[in-house]
């Protein structure tokens, strides 16, 4: 192993998250500690307080200085473990936001003061409600942090993918080195098992790929030498070499974990709502319990009791539920879609698809395959594989598109190809050979007539149909006789039939755009059952169609390939890229897909509208028992013997932060 001087100069991401996530996870064990610690010093406050002894009628063995017990661990529990929200009121009130921490932080030192002087003043003290209050607060807080950090491990998941090693090859020979150490253009050796080390390129070898923790795709992919890799993939079969293009930050991984992020830390509209909403709670509390003691001090019900009431309220009126309501929604559904290759960079997007009117398919690419490939075989008096192999065998020497797909298509039946004698081409109108002992020739109309072979009109009247359809016909005949033709389109993804399928029944209009004949999109559109098409439309005039449709008041989701379709992606209410593989930063797109499954598209939308329902139910259950309880807590039922303690409103408002949890966490059964 090289020696660790290079480290310090790069920090990796992998080095940066961790440090992130060690704070965080050191001030959960910090807020641990103090919860445990304050509940042990709770303990004898509580059992040698005077009022809980009248309350429950016991008494405590009395030694000299027993008396002390209750305000002396009280106040330790009080600087101990209370700090920690006085901190936090001193901070948010830097930022202007008085917030949770404040709430907590003037409940708790009003209590505190007021016992204090009960000592002086004579009085009830309020010591074990202090105690019990930091204590349950300190405890839901702990809740809370716990839940916040199982939601960003989604980061820590991806990070872990990251390769840290690599078997450079330096002069013939293998060295390891540290990930962090290689430059574009360094050749590297991956093992089987071994995961590739940053993206690059195979310059020698074949093998599979398990890219699935990186693409989502779950089958593994074959690669041969001139493919491109992804780093994190993991090697499954043969050894290959590869020479690295991306290093670093710029690492299909780092910049998808960049994005993760970016969408984590992106503020949403409900986010933002959630903010005010907190704020405004804040103001009521301050004010309802302000306005309690003072009330209850007026109608003589005594301090403590007017004392009692104002902690309860603030204390109740935490918006401690709200703070997580949308983060932990938005840290699923994140980390849930990143594992799919489904990738949110804008967060607001998501929101908004859900409520799109139309979705708008470029076609190439994206429906369909984007490459050439047969699409049907016609033939007479011979069996489609015979008809085939004989073909493809004259077709194999041509370098022509139409001889390649026609050849892919016999190695994809797993046909085996025969010798050609007295191969010749015939520029621009086709190819002539002997098979087998047969004359093939394949090719135009033209080359059939100039070989005076002879024409049966069903197959002619059949190719004419297919090239009606938009679709490149090439004729063939075996010895002097036309037995058949081959048509060529670029094919429909199996997976297109299902996402339109999908999109209708979610209730949306699907459209097809493309730069190809009406022939060939009515074709695909017919064939799809899509609702409208716009076809010959040239790569600029996109976006005037996607203007189009909005000038009729649909909201639309553009779904295109992110290269030429970057202006329409733009002008769309929500653009979404397409099987744009390893890049990911495609700056016109708000969401991006990484396998070419339009599929994915029906997923983005049922994850909106499972994201927004349980960021709604969230900031219901965040807010909705406030109204309730506030009051409760001012006392308005007091009269009638309804009164809630200050840590049994302590208990509800950590209840709420826990439903709040629990029912974002409940979204992964339903992202299945």
């Amino acid at each position: 192993m090289k020696s660790h001087a290079g480290h310090h100069h790069h920090h990796t991401e992998h080095e940066r998250t961790e440090k992130k996530t060690h704070s965080h996870a050191d001030h959960i064990e910090e807020i641990k500690r103090k919860a445990i610690v304050s509940t042990l010093l709770t303990v004898p406050a509580v059992l040698y307080s005077e009022s809980i002894q009248d309350i429950l009628g016991f008494s405590m063995p009395r030694f000299p200085g027993s008396e002390w017990i209750t305000p002396i661990f009280a106040t330790v529990v009080f600087f101990y473990g209370g700090l920690f929200f006085l901190r936090g009121m001193l901070n948010e009130l830097k930022l202007k936001k008085p917030g949770m921490m404040t709430l907590i932080g003037i409940a708790i030192s009003v209590a505190f003061l007021y016992s204090l002087s009960t000592l002086v003043f004579g009085g009830k003290e309020f010591f074990w409600e202090l105690t019990t209050l930091i204590v349950v607060m300190l405890w839901g807080h702990w809740i809370e942090a716990k839940s916040v950090l199982g939601a960003s491990r989604a980061l820590e998941e991806l990070v872990k993918l990251m390769p840290t090693k690599a078997n450079l090859i330096k002069n013939g020979t293998v060295v390891e080195v540290h990930v962090s150490d290689l430059k574009p253009g360094d050749i590297v050796l991956v093992k089987p098992g071994e995961k590739v080390p940053a993206d690059g390129v195979i310059v020698e070898g074949s093998t599979h790929l398990n890219e699935s923790m990186l693409t989502g795709e779950s089958k593994p992919v074959p690669k041969k030498e001139g493919d491109r890799v992804i780093g994190g993939a993991i090697n499954l079969e043969g050894a290959i070499k590869v020479r690295v293009e991306r290093t670093g930050e710029e690492t299909y991984l780092s910049q998808v974990l960049k994005l993760v992020r970016e969408a984590q830390e992106s503020k949403t509209k409900l986010q933002d709502m959630a903010d005010r909403v907190a704020f405004y709670l804040t103001i009521v509390a301050i004010t309802v319990g302000g306005s309690s003691l003072v009330a209850w001090s007026l109608l003589g019900a005594g301090l403590q009791f007017a004392v009692e009431r104002a902690v309860t309220v603030m204390v109740i009126a935490c918006p401690h539920a709200l703070g997580l309501a949308i983060p932990l929604v938005v840290s699923f559904s994140t980390s849930y879609s990143a594992k799919k290759g489904i990738l949110v960079r804008n967060r607001l997007a998501l929101e908004r698809v859900k409520d799109v009117d139309a979705v708008l398919f470029d076609k190439t690419g994206t429906l369909t395959e984007g490459k050439f490939g047969v699409s049907n075989l016609i033939t007479e008096g011979l069996s489609e594989e015979e008809f085939l192999k004989l073909v493809a065998s004259v077709e194999r020497n041509s370098e022509h598109v139409i001889a390649r797909a026609i050849v892919e298509e016999a190695q994809r039946r797993g046909i085996a190809l025969s010798e050609v004698k007295n191969f010749r081409a015939v520029p621009g109108k086709g190819v002539v050979g002997e098979v087998e002992g047969r004359e093939v020739a394949v090719g135009t109309l033209l080359l059939m007539k100039e070989l005076e072979v002879d024409i049966g009109e069903g197959i002619l009247s059949k190719a004419k149909e297919l090239e009606a359809q938009g679709k490149t016909v090439v004729l063939v005949a075996i010895d002097g006789k036309l037995r058949g033709a081959v048509a060529l389109a670029d094919r429909i993804k199996r997976e297109s039939y299902e996402a339109v399928r999908d999109l209708k029944a979610l209730g949306k209009r699907v459209v097809l755009i493309t730069g190809d004949s009406e022939e060939v999109a009515n074709f695909v559109a017919v064939e799809l059952g899509v609702d409208e098409v716009f076809a010959r439309v040239l790569p600029h005039q996109k976006a005037q169609k996607v203007k189009e449709l909005q000038r009729r008041g649909l909201k639309v989701a553009m779904v295109g390939d992110g290269v030429n379709d970057a202006p329409a992606l733009v002008q769309s209410d929500v653009g979404i890229a397409i099987g744009s593989g390893t890049d990911v930063a495609i700056e016109s797109a708000d969401i991006i897909l990484v396998k070419s499954d339009p599929r994915d598209v029906v997923r983005v939308i049922k994850l909106s509208e499972i994201t927004v329902r349980k960021m709604v139910q969230n900031l219901f259950w965040a807010t909705g028992y406030n109204f309730v309880t506030i009051p409760l807590a001012a006392g308005v039922l007091a009269p009638w013997g309804v009164i809630l303690k200050p840590a049994v409103g302590a208990v509800l408002m950590s209840a709420s932060t826990v439903i709040v949890a629990i029912n974002a966490m409940l979204m992964r059964r339903e992202l299945k």
